[in-house]
């Protein structure tokens, strides 16, 4: 059996854990740029406020005090994932991670599914104050329909399991076609078309019709809503490329601005790779200006560079960033957004060059000094000087504070 474990509303909840005033009412969250919607409470969803609104069209409400706003924190969402998933771990031996507020889990060797759900499902809550729902079925596919079904209706106290084909099938029957787990949007309004409104209206097609209509993608789905597993669990969890990017509140025409921006995310890239154990072989920096804006001068353009040794080192990763910027960087242009990607990542050790310059084990040893500082001290604590002074790139008017990863930021208690 497969169990997957979904935070609720991750963005909000985060925000809740250090606003507890704020639980049961409507409450937000913006992109980075304070742009649109990108995460609701159960109670915003009720006042009819979607996914990707423009934050313009209900400002109001916030003025008004009828609905609480935060601008995006990913630093501290992601230290919240990271110690959800710390949790889940110390209750379940493989996972895979498979995004920031959701992991799958191998349940082999548990025999009562519900009980172990609901201790999981209340562990992570009180451990972490993050409430989550448990799916558990047969195949992924299944687990995340039974997520839902935990997530939807109150009576399962935060853990679905499907365990048996009667339960399968009344599930099937009742589960939206647009919400099963690798349905694109591209073939919701195809198979409306068809009359196919539930995964069992879904499942009355034949093997043949399926491949023809969605290819084997399509085939496996079809597979795992029976029952049949088609994706195994992955355990390495590591990404094969880490970007950082970026839309600018102000656009920027200055290079040294700009080559400090391109610093800045490409150690943010280092700092990536250094949590998941990987090496990046290659970087890529990209600049454009702001399609949007046809009265302006329109530039595009990106530059890769490979590296001899794959790295990890923040400061190489700069200087190689650094050089492919200024391949590409032209005057005269507003640029409206930038970005830094590595790829080509290996796990675990690299095999060093015959001619090596840098001697690869004291680099090694500097950079794991520097991770400790950074893991006490916040993730500024140590800064590359050619990231320059930290500066606010986006317009986030509503950002809540780092408390769990900036020492600035933590919680003080008073003892009256």
């Amino acid at each position: 059996m497969i169990g997957v474990v979904d935070c609720n509303n991750f963005f909000v909840s985060c925000e809740r854990v250090f606003h507890p005033a704020l639980r049961g009412k409507p409450v937000i969250v913006l992109s980075n740029n304070d742009g649109c919607v990108i995460a609701r409470s159960n109670e915003s969803k009720e006042m009819g406020i979607k996914m990707g609104m423009p934050f313009y069209q209900i400002k109001r409400l916030v003025e008004n005090g009828e609905l609480h706003v935060f601008s995006s924190n990913f630093a501290l969402y992601g230290d919240m994932s990271r110690r959800v998933m710390s949790v889940v771990r110390g209750m379940v031996g493989h996972i895979e991670v498979y995004s920031i507020d959701e992991a799958f889990l191998d349940l082999s060797g548990i025999s009562d599914f519900t009980a172990f759900g609901l201790a999981l499902s209340e562990k992570v809550e009180r451990w972490t104050g993050i409430p989550v729902s448990v799916g558990i079925a047969a195949t992924k596919t299944l687990a995340k329909m039974a997520s839902r079904f935990a997530k939807k209706y109150k009576g399962y106290r935060g853990c679905c399991v499907i365990d048996t084909p009667d339960k399968c099938q009344k599930a099937l029957g009742l589960f939206p076609v647009k919400d099963i787990w690798g349905i694109g949007r591209q073939y919701v309004k195809q198979l409306d078309y068809y009359g196919i409104k539930t995964a069992a209206d879904f499942l009355k097609w034949n093997r043949q019709r399926v491949a023809r209509e969605f290819g084997q993608p399509g085939v496996r789905t079809w597979l795992e809503l029976q029952g049949i597993p088609c994706c195994d669990l992955e355990m390495s969890a590591g990404k094969k490329s880490i970007t950082r990017s970026r839309s600018f509140h102000e656009a920027i025409a200055d290079y040294e601005q700009l080559r400090a921006v391109i610093a800045d995310f490409a150690a943010i890239c280092a700092a990536k790779l250094r949590t998941q154990k990987g090496y990046a072989a290659e970087i890529s920096v990209f600049i454009h200006t702001n399609y949007f804006r046809a009265d302006l001068p329109q530039y595009s353009n990106s530059a890769r560079l490979t590296f001899d040794v794959p790295t990890a080192d923040a400061r190489e990763l700069i200087k190689a960033a650094a050089a492919a910027l200024k391949k590409i960087y032209r005057h005269g242009f507003l640029y409206k957004q930038a970005g830094v990607t590595v790829s080509g990542i290996v796990n675990g050790s690299v095999q060093t060059a015959l001619f090596d310059p840098v001697n690869r084990v004291r680099q090694e040893m500097l950079l794991q000094s520097l991770d400790c500082i950074r893991n006490k001290m916040g993730d500024n604590a140590v800064r590359i000087a050619s990231q320059g002074n930290s500066f606010e790139i986006s317009n986030r008017q509503f950002t809540s504070h780092r408390y769990t990863t900036d020492l600035n930021d933590i919680i003080q208690v008073k003892l009256s």
